[in-house]
């Protein structure tokens, strides 16, 4: 289900965490469509914590540290690289109001990014909304192999650590489907959403001000 926003109304970062609580979010027919619709899906994608699954190879690839993983460090690059074509993807929702209104809720502390270097370089990342218990995954993208991948693997052990019930990805893909993506109906998300909510969470449970290795989050995966 959706809806189109006017061009001029008023959207506000605090506006926007409140249509979260509700179970709606934005999205822009393209880069250059300056108006929002709000969407609220009949089945909605969510990640269970407690199933969430690391293939043998992608794990080798986490533990061996063969890129570095930071929070919170350069949002912006990260938004920038979720906003440009993608293999498969010429075009992007990420129209300016969309960058605008998330940054709002970075400064602001309701949303966050998980960046992964290799050499120095921005190599993949992704970025969310974080509200109570829930943390909703908004984009991600990656430049070289895995990378995106490996973002997800650090938000999830990110999430375990912090008290976090509910990961929201909005829609299921194959990919996602891979790490124990479900749909579930609006009713039953509605009810996740509400008892997420009635928390609070600490996406600063795990350091922010260094790397975290990827054997932590492995074994806070593990442990779960």
């Amino acid at each position: 289900m959706a809806s189109r926003d006017s061009a001029n109304a008023e959207i506000t970062p605090e506006v926007l965490l409140r249509a979260y609580a509700c179970g709606i979010f934005p999205m822009a027919e393209s880069i250059d469509d300056p108006t929002l619709f709000w969407v609220e899906p009949e089945l909605r994608g969510i990640i269970p914590l407690g199933g969430f699954r690391v293939a043998s190879r992608l794990a080798r690839t986490v533990r061996s540290d063969a890129f570095t993983v930071t929070v919170d460090r350069d949002f912006k690059g990260v938004i920038d690289g979720c906003a440009a074509p993608q293999p498969g993807r010429d075009d992007t929702w990420i129209n300016r109001r969309i960058r605008e209104l998330y940054s709002g809720l970075y400064d602001i502390g309701h949303c966050h990014s998980v960046e992964v270097w290799q050499n120095g370089d921005l190599v993949g990342g992704l970025y969310g909304v974080s509200l109570g218990r829930a943390f909703f995954g908004e984009s991600m993208f990656h430049r070289t192999r895995d990378a995106s991948k490996v973002a997800l693997v650090h938000l999830v052990a990110r999430l375990l650590a912090g008290g976090y019930e509910l990961l929201d990805t909005q829609y299921v893909t194959d990919h996602l489907r891979s790490f124990g993506a479900i749909e579930v109906p609006r009713q039953r998300y509605r009810s996740l959403l509400d008892d997420a909510l009635g928390g609070i969470a600490a996406f600063d449970a795990l350091p922010v001000d260094r790397p975290v290795t990827g054997a932590e989050a492995l074994d806070i995966i593990s442990a779960r």
